[in-house]
């Protein structure tokens, strides 16, 4: 089989879908510092990619960021089959290609709502709604409680993970550094680990619906980004993780041009 990285429309594709991934980022970012300032009442993925279609242009840049994300989630998936060449087979590759698939279904998800926001079929509610859905039906099922805490462990998993890939700059090894600015890693770095900190919350959030057996309890970005603003200085802290976000955005825009894959 080919390796994926020798396919130059697949490589274009991707470092486009990379770039719409990082808008959104940097729209969730503006939508966080939005609720700081009282302005907004919905801070995640979904009223990101919603917010587009308040501008004079909406139709048209909700489609090219349906296809853009569409085709990131194309990528990731090729890059699960027969992508991370570079990095050791076993352990270190699995994870490599887990963390596609969770790319890969975020950002289809995110591509899907933008085409039902934009031919007027749906897409509409929070990231809390969606999540507090599946948890529901989750919980429905045998053992459901047990079902609802071991994705709560893998949501904990993948905070971790984005933590740890963050602070030992462990992303580089994706990357051609050569062909990365250096204000990117700084960058990179604060935006894997604010992302593991905000996955950390809505781990912690399940977990707590899983002990309680209350899908009510559950919550997606926007719940764990309220979450931390109840804090004490939790207006800062909702602004420091914004800009963490924002740090992303920027970070993805340098990262498309200088993936391996």
């Amino acid at each position: 089989m080919t390796d994926v990285r020798t396919h130059k429309a697949t490589q274009w594709l991707g470092r486009f879908g990379m770039t719409c991934y990082g808008v959104v980022h940097l729209l969730v970012a503006w939508l966080a510092l939005q609720v700081v300032f009282g302005e907004s009442e919905q801070a995640d993925q979904k009223g990101a990619v919603g917010s587009l279609a308040e501008t004079p242009l909406g139709p048209v840049l909700l489609w090219a960021l349906a296809i853009g994300l569409l085709a990131y989630a194309v990528w990731q998936i090729l890059m699960i089959v027969n992508g991370y060449t570079w990095v050791e087979k076993g352990k270190k590759r699995f994870l490599r290609k887990f963390g596609a698939g969770s790319r890969a279904f975020v950002a289809a998800g995110l591509g899907i709502t933008a085409i039902q926001i934009a031919t007027g079929s749906g897409g509409g509610g929070s990231s809390n709604q969606a999540t507090q859905e599946w948890t529901a039906k989750l919980m429905a099922q045998p053992f459901g409680p047990w079902l609802v805490g071991i994705v709560a462990l893998v949501i904990l998993g993948v905070a971790v993970a984005a933590i740890r890939r963050g602070v030992k700059k462990k992303f580089l090894e994706d990357l051609n550094e050569a062909q990365l600015p250096n204000a990117a890693k700084p960058l990179g770095v604060a935006g894997h680990s604010v992302k593991g900190v905000a996955y950390g919350i809505i781990g912690i959030l399940v977990g707590i619906a899983a002990i309680n057996a209350e899908p009510g309890q559950a919550a997606g970005l926007d719940g764990a980004l309220k979450t931390l603003q109840a804090q004490t200085f939790g207006s800062v802290l909702l602004f420091l993780v914004a800009l963490g976000f924002a740090a992303y955005g920027v970070y993805s825009f340098a990262a498309a041009r200088a993936h391996k894959g």
